[in-house]
């Protein structure tokens, strides 16, 4: 039962983006990071403030590399979602799995076997009908920012594991990475404009920031007490969220060879998190 805190999460991650495609009518994409994880990293504080040396680490450079690679996807991938299709830009960005598994071939020494070369292969054929439209549309640019963004997730997430195994624990890292994401973000936002926050639009940041950790929360739970391949696979319920969302809301449309690609997308994602190296 604990893998189904995935769909919790995924139903999260989809009101994120409805959150972050609202927002983009008042701030920019780095401003809704800023304002993600800070948020966030309020919200963490908060539930950790009576636990002694919950910021006490000895994998700083674990923290610091999967803060830096995650602040990254995630600036990319909220630009895509202000100017893509919710459903599109939020596969592009799911795409990360692919990009994990040959990422931790690749750290293991392990040769590629064939059912995994097919499985990685037949999502690369996903993720080309799911640009494809894009292209029509002169997007170019914010559809290989999207795949962009998915391969830094994959690095994150290839920290995330390194972290795990070290026996760091989840809170902490989504701490740390709600920490690392506020600082990086409020950097990058010097050099750009600084809208003003009005009653109306503070309601959208806080939808945002909240979402956006309780969601994390939830991914947490559901890979520390449900089994990781069913937790994994349920992961990708926020395209089928988000995919319902930008449709009711925003009435999107998406062509045959686009389904036909973000379903290739999910199902190779999940075959090689099952295909790849275990150790």
């Amino acid at each position: 039962m604990g893998a189904l805190w995935m769909l919790v999460a995924g139903l999260l991650f989809g009101c994120m983006g409805v959150f972050v495609k609202l927002g983009a009518h008042y701030f920019s994409n780095i401003e809704l990071v800023f304002y993600r994880s800070f948020v966030g990293l309020l919200i963490m504080l908060a539930i950790l403030h009576r636990c002694r040396g919950a910021l006490t680490t000895v994998h700083w450079k674990g923290h610091l590399w999967r803060g830096i690679s995650g602040s990254i996807a995630l600036i990319l991938f909220f630009y895509c979602i202000t100017v893509l299709p919710l459903a599109t830009a939020v596969t592009l960005n799911y795409t990360s799995p692919l990009f994990l598994t040959m990422l931790m071939v690749l750290v293991v020494k392990e040769r590629f076997h064939t059912p995994l070369v097919i499985a990685i292969s037949l999502g690369f054929v996903g993720m080309i009908l799911l640009l494809h439209p894009t292209f029509e549309r002169n997007q170019i640019i914010p559809g290989l920012l999207g795949l962009t963004s998915g391969f830094f997730a994959g690095i994150a997430m290839l920290n995330v594991r390194g972290l795990g195994l070290k026996g760091e624990p989840e809170w902490r890292t989504v701490l740390y990475f709600s920490l690392i994401a506020t600082i990086t973000s409020s950097i990058a936002m010097m050099f750009g404009t600084i809208h003003a926050i009005t009653p109306s639009n503070l309601l959208i940041l806080l939808g945002l920031g909240s979402c956006a950790t309780l969601a994390q929360l939830a991914l947490t739970r559901a890979y520390s007490t449900g089994k990781t391949l069913v937790a994994s696979s349920l992961s990708y319920s926020a395209v089928v969220f988000a995919t319902l969302f930008g449709i009711l809301l925003w009435g999107e449309t998406l062509s045959r060879s686009s389904w036909f690609g973000m379903t290739l997308v999910i199902a190779c994602g999940i075959a090689s998190l099952k295909l790849a190296p275990k150790n």
